[in-house]
């Protein structure tokens, strides 16, 4: 008699179905934006600035170019204003690679006012 009432209690479990109705949400925004922000210092060669604005940035040679001498007569400069998440990768990565070369490069990354 166990095994008859256990088999039909799993046969009555096995019909229940559970569906849930799931909404979107349409009303999604847009991520937040930081400002990727280069400070000026005495040992960091303007060659490596302007490459690593090309090289992680997309900039051409002559804006590249001007963008270092505003960082270097203005004592910074935003370089880019990305979502968070790219925007402390780039700045991690430029920072890597500023030390890898020996450079004291300071990048700050904040939010856009």
């Amino acid at each position: 008699m166990r095994g008859n009432s256990h088999t039909l209690t799993k046969k009555i479990m096995s019909k229940t179905d559970t569906k849930i109705k799931i909404k979107p949400n349409l009303a999604l925004a847009e991520p937040p934006l930081y400002k990727i922000i280069y400070i000026n210092d005495e040992v960091t060669s303007m060659n490596f600035v302007v490459n690593s604005l090309i090289s992680y940035f997309n900039y051409n040679e002559d804006t590249a170019t001007s963008l270092t001498h505003n960082i270097h007569s203005e004592g910074s400069a935003i370089v880019a204003v990305l979502p968070y998440e790219i925007a402390e990768q780039k700045g991690i990565e430029v920072t890597l690679d500023a030390r890898s070369q020996g450079f004291p490069l300071q990048i700050k990354v904040e939010a856009e006012a």
